[in-house]
């Protein structure tokens, strides 16, 4: 599905949509109008170093979300009352 860089005309706000085809309506998330013109998009380019990059945040992200999640699990078996 390609993503496009849209526009509101009624807020400003900028904003992107994936559209499955060119039929789809698009309303700008911020304010819900119709109103929303797409702009000129530039290309993606995903090269082995960025997809690199991109994992080492994902597994970083993944690591504190599980250490949390076991913190929380824990404190609660910790202060719960049978």
């Amino acid at each position: 599905m390609p993503i496009y860089d849209y526009t509101c005309g009624a807020c400003a706000h900028e904003f992107e949509a994936f559209l499955r085809k060119q039929t789809d309506d698009v309303a700008c998330p911020a304010c819900q109008s119709g109103d929303v013109k797409r702009m000129l998009s530039t290309p993606q380019v995903h090269s082995a170093a960025r997809k690199d990059r991109s994992m080492r945040a994902a597994k970083k992200r993944d690591k504190a979300q599980a250490q949390e999640a076991a913190y929380t699990q824990r404190q609660y078996e910790l202060h719960h009352d049978d």
